[in-house]
């Protein structure tokens, strides 16, 4: 087993704190949620966690480690994702109310939302840095080879963040509800998500390694 159950347990225990802990991932599940649903919120959480399948990999496989030591590769990802969260703040600052009916939606918006949440998720390497220090902490020599361990641990964070972000996805319901009632509520909270995603953009775009 790559995984002792108590360190598994410890693990996931952890991985749960730190997906609840504010950040843009759960900013931008709880935004999205409450504005367009819960259920393309939990779309939009999938996204996220097939972005960490990406960096799960990369860690297993060495390629993280690139990100730590090349500026080069560190700065010109950080400055592809921060231009996709200015792309997302431009659209969310123009956009008007929203007709809010369950199972609303045009053509392709889930695999839209999906595809936003993957690259939100890939284009961020403060994901990747924080992978490639925190999985190594609870492997150890003696139980195998590493990079299966690193996949069975990556799994289980991917795991972990899935039920946090589809529970903030489902509490924003709440949110939505609310946001039916009134058009100028619904401006108002795109334009906060605007705001929002300015802020993690600029953070992301001047992120030290």
């Amino acid at each position: 087993m790559p995984v002792p159950f108590e360190t598994a347990l410890a693990f996931v225990s952890t991985a749960l704190l730190l997906a609840l802990a504010p950040g843009p991932d759960n900013l931008f599940v709880l935004i999205q949620s409450a504005l367009k649903g819960p259920v393309k919120g939990v779309v939009v959480t999938l996204g996220l966690c097939t972005g960490l399948i990406f960096h799960t990999g990369a860690v297993a496989l060495g390629v993280a480690a690139i990100f730590q030591t090349s500026e080069l590769a560190f700065t010109g990802l950080k400055f592809l994702g921060a231009a996709y969260l200015f792309y997302l703040a431009y659209g969310a600052l123009r956009a008007g109310p929203e007709t809010l009916a369950d199972g609303d939606g045009v053509p392709g918006e889930y695999g839209r939302l999906y595809l936003r949440g993957i690259v939100m998720n890939i284009t961020n390497p403060k994901v990747a840095i924080f992978f490639l220090a925190f999985l190594p902490q609870f492997t150890a020599p003696d139980r195998g080879g590493m990079a299966a361990q690193m996949f069975a641990l990556g799994g289980l964070f991917i795991l972990s963040a899935f039920v946090a972000f589809s529970g903030i996805a489902l509490a924003a319901g709440a949110i939505r509800r609310w946001l039916g009632r009134s058009d100028r509520v619904q401006v108002m909270l795109n334009r906060i998500a605007g705001l929002v995603f300015i802020a993690l953009a600029v953070k992301l775009a001047t992120a030290q390694r």
